[in-house]
C-alpha cells in the first residue's frame, strides 16, 4: 500500500489540487488527504471567501484553469457543465479546466447539492466568478497592447485582437498569481450566439473510470493506519440497549467493543472480523412498538393529529363552485415511504485528531454537516474538514450523514482512522426515507368541459427547524437538533391548466411514522401524480382525447410545444381512453401521457408513455416512452439527455416497485427481495427530446423528468384496462385484485 504523502504548495496548485488516487492491493487511497491537516486552505493560499474570484477559480503557470465549487456531482454531470460554463467564459480550452469540489478547506461554501440547483444556482455562480476573471485578463490585455479591452477578445487561451493577429496568453499575464477581486455580478456575460463550448455534447471524463471499475467511490477509500468499524442497532427503532456480552466474541482476534449509552460498535483492523463481529456480538435490547404498521399507514395517517393547516393556492371559490358543475369528480391518491435505495451502502472514514479532524464522506452538503458535527461535538467549524468522495447514487440525504457521526464517534474512541460501511440492511433499514404522502382531490366540469372547480388536499409532515437528527449520536445520548423535513413538498399541487377557482390546502401532520429526508423530486413527484392522474379522470369523464383534453387548457406556448411534441413523438392518435379493445393475444394495450412545468416555474416536461399488461397477472410491460424537455440553456445536450433518462427510468422503479414496509418495531423491507428496484430486462426505450433556448437562463434537470412519470404509468394502464391505479406502486398484485374488482 503506497503511504501517504505531503506534497508542496506549488506542486498542488499545478495539478489544480485534484485528488489523485493509486491502486494497489485492490484498495484506493488518495494521495493527499490531511495535507496540512485541516487548515488546508491557509496552508495553500487559498481563500475560501465565496465573494471572491479566487475562491472559485485559478489560472495556473502553464495555461490551465482549476475551478473550486462546494457544489458536487453525484453523477448527474455538474463537473463538465460547470467545466464548460466557465471555459466559455474565460475562452480557454474546456480540456483543460479541471474541479475540486466539495472539500471545506479549499472550497468556497455557495451551497449544498439537490433541488436541481447545481447548475442554475452553483454553476452559475462559477461563470459569473468566470466573467469576472475575463474582464480582468481583457484589461490586462489592452495594458499591454495598448489598446481598448472592448478590441480584444481570448480564444484558446490567448488574449488578442478582435480583428485577428498576435497575442498573449492568460498564463502569461496572470497564471499562478491572484486576481484579487470581488466577483463582479454586473460582469457582462458571453452572447449565446457566440457559444463554442457550451451546448456542445461534450464527453464527461469521469465515464472512462466509472465503466471500467476504476472510479474512486467512498466505498473504495482507504488511508493509513485505518480501521474498520461496524455499529450494531437494535431490533426495534426506539429500544434501549440494556447490556453487550463482550465474551460472545472473544473467538474472533483483533476486535474492540465501543459502548457509549444506547450507542454500540465494533472496531477492527480487519473489515471481515468486524463484519462477524458486529452479527455475532450479543446485546440485549429492550422492546419498543411505536409504529402503526406499514399495511394500516394511510388510515392512520389520515386520522393523525394534525399540527396547523395552510392553503397555499386560494384562486376564487372552489367549494361554492363545485355544485354547480356539470360533472363532478374526486379522488384519494397514495404515495409511499421509499428509500434511496443506494447500490452502494452508505460509508465514511473519519480521522479524529487533537490538532483537527478530516472526514471524508459521500454528503450533498459539506458545509452543512460540518457545522452540524462541530455543533454536536462542541469543536470549532474550521477545526473540521470535510473531503466529498464519489459515492453510490442517493439524490437526497440517504445514510451518508450517519455513517459520518458514527465513524466520528468510533476514531474519537479508539484514536485513529476508522472507517464505517453500513451493510445492506441497515442501509434499506435505517436510511431516513422519502416520507409517504396522501392527496384527496375534487373537482368539476362545465358542460363544455372547463375546469370551474379544483381542491387539492395534502397530507404531509410538518416541517420542524433545525438539523436532522443522526442515529449514531442519538445513541451515544449527545444533545442534537431533530429537525424534520424533507424539501419543498408543497409544491406541484395545483393544476397547471385553466381553472377559474383552485384551492390547495395542506394538513401538517404533527408526527412521521418514519424518519424523513429528501429523496429525488420530494413532494412533486406525488403531487404531479395525483394531479395529472385527475385531469386524466377529468378528460374521460367528459370523452375527450387526453391531449386534447390538455392542451384546451393551456396557454404557454412552452407548455403547449412540449406536449405536442412528446404525444408526435410516440404517434399518438386522438382518441377517448380507456381503449379495451387493444390487445395483443392476452396482452392489453394502452397509452397514456402528462404534463408538468416543474415547481410550476421551472422545467417544462411531457412524457407519452406504451404499455402492455398481462390480464390475467396484473404484470406491467413498460414499452415505450418520449419525453419533451425545456429546461432553458442546455450546457451539455448528451449529459442533460443521460440525466432525463435517468430521471424517467429510476420514477419508473419507484412507480412499478418501490414501497418500504413495517410493521410495529422496524422496517421489514430489508433487502432487494423485499424492497425490489427495477431490473434490466424491465427498461423501457426512452426517446428524449430536448429543447434549447440559449437566450434563457439555464434551470437544473436533476428532478424535473422524474414528476410525470407515475401519472403518464397510470393513465396508460387505465387506457388498456379501464382500471384506475391511484396507489404507488403499481404492483401485478394490486392490478390484478383490481382488474378482478372491475
Amino acid at each position: 500500500m503506497e503511504a501517504l504523502h505531503n506534497v508542496s504548495r506549488r506542486n498542488f496548485l499545478l495539478t489544480g489540487g485534484a485528488v489523485v488516487v493509486s491502486f494497489a492491493s485492490g484498495a484506493v487511497q488518495p494521495r493527499w488527504t490531511r495535507a496540512q491537516g485541516s487548515n488546508a486552505a491557509a496552508y495553500f493560499g487559498k481563500s475560501p471567501d465565496p465573494n471572491e474570484v479566487d475562491s472559485f477559480l485559478a489560472i495556473h503557470a502553464n495555461g490551465s484553469v482549476t475551478l473550486y465549487t462546494s457544489r458536487v456531482d453525484v453523477g448527474t454531470g455538474l463537473r463538465i457543465a460547470i467545466s464548460q460554463m466557465a471555459a466559455e467564459e474565460l475562452g480557454v480550452p474546456v480540456d483543460r479546466v479541471s474541479v475540486v469540489e466539495g472539500d471545506t478547506s479549499l472550497t468556497p461554501d455557495h451551497g449544498g447539492t439537490g433541488g436541481s440547483t447545481g447548475i442554475p444556482i452553483g454553476a452559475t455562480r462559477v461563470r459569473q466568478a468566470a466573467a469576472t476573471a475575463r474582464e480582468a485578463l481583457l484589461r490586462l490585455g489592452a495594458e499591454q497592447f495598448k489598446r481598448p479591452a472592448t478590441e480584444l477578445t481570448i480564444v484558446d487561451g490567448v488574449v488578442q485582437p478582435i480583428t485577428g493577429g498576435s497575442g498573449v496568453s492568460v498564463a502569461s499575464l496572470i497564471g499562478g498569481k491572484r486576481l484579487d477581486l470581488k466577483i463582479n455580478a454586473k460582469a457582462s456575460l458571453k452572447d449565446p450566439a457566440l457559444y463554442t463550448v457550451v451546448g456542445k455534447p461534450i464527453f464527461r471524463p469521469d465515464l472512462p473510470g466509472k465503466a471500467t471499475g476504476r472510479n474512486v467511490f467512498m466505498q473504495d477509500l482507504v488511508v493509513p493506519g485505518m480501521l474498520h468499524g461496524r455499529v450494531i442497532r437494535p431490533a426495534a427503532i426506539g429500544a434501549k440497549l440494556i447490556s453487550v456480552d463482550e465474551s460472545s466474541i472473544r473467538h474472533i482476534p483483533d476486535v474492540r467493543v465501543i459502548r457509549m449509552e444506547n450507542f454500540l460498535g465494533v472496531v477492527s483492523s480487519d473489515e471481515w472480523a468486524a463484519v462477524r463481529a458486529a452479527r455475532e456480538l450479543k446485546a440485549m435490547w429492550s422492546e419498543w412498538q411505536g409504529l402503526p404498521g406499514s399495511d394500516e399507514l394511510e388510515r392512520y395517517t389520515r386520522e393523525s393529529a394534525v399540527d396547523h393547516d395552510e392553503t397555499l393556492v386560494n384562486k376564487g371559490d372552489a367549494t361554492a363552485a363545485l355544485p354547480a358543475a356539470a360533472k363532478q369528480l374526486s379522488a384519494l391518491y397514495s404515495w409511499p415511504f421509499q428509500s434511496h435505495a443506494s447500490l452502494g451502502p452508505s460509508c465514511a472514514v473519519a480521522d479524529v485528531r487533537d490538532d483537527g479532524t478530516t472526514i471524508w464522506t459521500s454528503t450533498q452538503g459539506i458545509y452543512g454537516l460540518r457545522g452540524n458535527l462541530a455543533k454536536i461535538f462542541g469543536m470549532p467549524p474550521q477545526n473540521l474538514r470535510i473531503i466529498f468522495v464519489d459515492g453510490s447514487g442517493s439524490y437526497g440525504g440517504n445514510g451518508n450523514d450517519d455513517a459520518a457521526a458514527d465513524a466520528f464517534l468510533l476514531s474519537r474512541s479508539v484514536k485513529r482512522p476508522v472507517r464505517v460501511q453500513w451493510m445492506r440492511n441497515d442501509e434499506h433499514g435505517w436510511d431516513p426515507k422519502g416520507p409517504s404522502q396522501y392527496l384527496a382531490l375534487r373537482g368539476g366540469l362545465d358542460a363544455e368541459g372547463r375546469i370551474v372547480s379544483w381542491e387539492t388536499q395534502m397530507w404531509l409532515p410538518k416541517n420542524l427547524p433545525g438539523n436532522r437528527a443522526l442515529l449514531g449520536v442519538d445513541g451515544a445520548g449527545i444533545s442534537q437538533d431533530h429537525g424534520q423535513g424533507a424539501g419543498l413538498m408543497t409544491l406541484n399541487g395545483d393544476p397547471p391548466y385553466a381553472s377559474s377557482n383552485t384551492r390547495v390546502t395542506i394538513h401538517y401532520l404533527a408526527n412521521s411514522t418514519l424518519r424523513i429526508s429528501n429523496l429525488r423530486a420530494p413532494g412533486k413527484i406525488a403531487n404531479v401524480f395525483a394531479v395529472e392522474s385527475f385531469t386524466d379522470e377529468m378528460a374521460a369523464a367528459m370523452g375527450a382525447d387526453p391531449v386534447e383534453f390538455r392542451l384546451g387548457a393551456l396557454t404557454d406556448p412552452r407548455a403547449i410545444e412540449v406536449l405536442k411534441r412528446a404525444a408526435e413523438m410516440i404517434g399518438w392518435q386522438a382518441r377517448p381512453s380507456p381503449n379495451l379493445r387493444a390487445a395483443q393475444g392476452n396482452l392489453l394495450l394502452g397509452r397514456g401521457v402528462a404534463y408538468m412545468r416543474y415547481k410550476q416555474n421551472e422545467n417544462y416536461v411531457a412524457l407519452a408513455m406504451e404499455v402492455a399488461v398481462e390480464r390475467a397477472s396484473g404484470k406491467i410491460e413498460v414499452r415505450r416512452i418520449t419525453c419533451a424537455h425545456d429546461c432553458g440553456l442546455v450546457v451539455n445536450p448528451d449529459g442533460l439527455r443521460n440525466q432525463v433518462e435517468g430521471c424517467i427510468l429510476q420514477t419508473l422503479s419507484r412507480a412499478l416497485h418501490e414501497e418500504v414496509t413495517f410493521d410495529r418495531s422496524r422496517v421489514t423491507s430489508l433487502d432487494w427481495s423485499s424492497y425490489p428496484i427495477l431490473r434490466f430486462p424491465e427498461v423501457a426505450a426512452v426517446e428524449v427530446s430536448l429543447i434549447n433556448r440559449p437566450e434563457l437562463p439555464p434551470v437544473g434537470a436533476g428532478e424535473a423528468a422524474t414528476a410525470p412519470v407515475a401519472a403518464a404509468l397510470a393513465n396508460a394502464i387505465y387506457d388498456a384496462t379501464g382500471v384506475r391505479l391511484r396507489t404507488v406502486p403499481f404492483t401485478p398484485a394490486r392490478l390484478e385484485s383490481a382488474l378482478a374488482k372491475s
